[in-house]
Formats: C-alpha cells, structure tokens, sequence
C-alpha cells in the first residue's frame, strides 16, 4: 500500500522545511565546533546544572542533572565526566547509553542568558580512582559518563530572555504547579497513600538520601 498523505501544512522534507525558514547566518554556523574551547570549558566549569539527553529503541529521554558549579569535568578538548549522583535508582539515561551511545548536554548557568550544547557520545565507567576522584560529602558516585563531544556550541539568549527565566520577577510567590505527594496521589487514586505526608517529609528524606 502506498504510504497516506501528509496532512495539509505539514512539514514532511528538508526542502520544504529550508524553503520556510531559509539559511542560518554565518555566525550561527561557526560557533559550532568539534572540541571543547576553552571559552566553552569555562562556561562548562561555571554550570551548576545540565539536562542529559539519550536514545534508545523505545524513544527518547532527557534527565536534570546537578551538582555545585564544576560537577561536570573538561577532562580534554573532546571529553568531558559527568559523575552519576544518588537519584530514584530508574537508571533510565544510562539503560540507553549502554545500548546506544548518543548523548546530548545542554548546560545553563544561573543568570547567563546563552546556553552551551554538546552533542557526541558516551561511556559508562565504574574505574575506582575515577569514581574515588568525585568524592562528595563522603559519598562516591556509582557510574560516572565518559562524554566524547562531537559538535559543541552556544545557544544565543533569545529563549531564555522569552521565558524570564532568571528574572526574579518571574518567580511565583506560592508554588504555582502540584506537588510530588499531589501529583502520586492523583495517579494511585486506589491506595492509601497520603500525600500531605509524603510532602512533608520529603525534605528530610533529600537531606538523608541526596548523595
């Protein structure tokens, strides 16, 4: 059978998808590189927080990660370590890079307006004087991802200027979306579960399990 339709206004080619938005600038080109500057490594060292992108058969994932300013390590020009810190033990980014390597990073660093990507793949290392090396409060990380960078660039400060972001203005006064304890007990509404009390105790819980 012959494949359906595209449904009308759908962009289904790369001709018609350049044909909308036309070239990018000549700047926009060559801040991309295929190893870690060293303007991009100080950007790198000065980022408290990055989101972890992989692949896999069954689709896509993208995970929060941070740690105090520097928790991710420009070992090289091509290489950068992201240590794996306590977290809900789902392991879902890392099932996906032993089966597929390909990665993402997107790191933001608080009250900079640009963001920096790195595109290439990835390793999982379990080396003692690696993981000894990323000692934290007493606590070892189990894995940490080995990162080869392929392609490295900076976003430039329009999304982040849109979405206010870092303006203190933005920031709501009461919490504006529901809790953790809300949101389980709206999805197990069979159980028993008490999520004012699973609210309440989870800063405590953080405190005991966060490395």
């Amino acid at each position: 059978m012959p494949d359906a339709p595209a449904p009308a206004n759908t962009i289904t080619s790369l001709e018609a998808l350049e044909a909308l938005y036309g070239t990018p600038s000549e700047r926009a080109i060559t801040k991309e590189i295929d190893y870690i500057a060293p303007e991009y490594a100080a950007f790198i060292e000065a980022s408290p927080f990055v989101v972890l992108s992989t692949v896999a058969p069954e689709g896509t994932d993208s995970s929060p990660r941070g740690d105090p300013p520097g928790f991710v390590r420009v070992q090289d020009p091509k290489t950068v370590l992201l240590p794996d810190r306590n977290g809900n033990n789902r392991t879902d980014s890392l099932r996906n890079v032993v089966r597929d390597p390909r990665v993402s990073l997107l790191f933001l660093v608080p009250g900079v307006g640009e963001t920096l990507r790195i595109n290439g793949t990835a390793e999982l290392r379990t080396d003692p004087d690696l993981l000894a090396s990323f000692e934290f409060q007493g606590k070892l990380p189990r894995s940490v991802l080995k990162i080869t960078a392929d392609r490295v660039y900076f976003q430039c400060q329009k999304a982040l200027h849109r979405s206010k972001l870092w303006d203190p203005a933005s920031q709501a006064e009461t919490r504006p979306v529901p809790t953790a304890g809300q949101i389980l007990k709206a999805l197990d509404k069979a159980s028993a579960f008490d999520a004012d009390e699973y609210d309440a105790g989870y800063p405590a819980h953080m405190k005991r399990t966060i490395y």
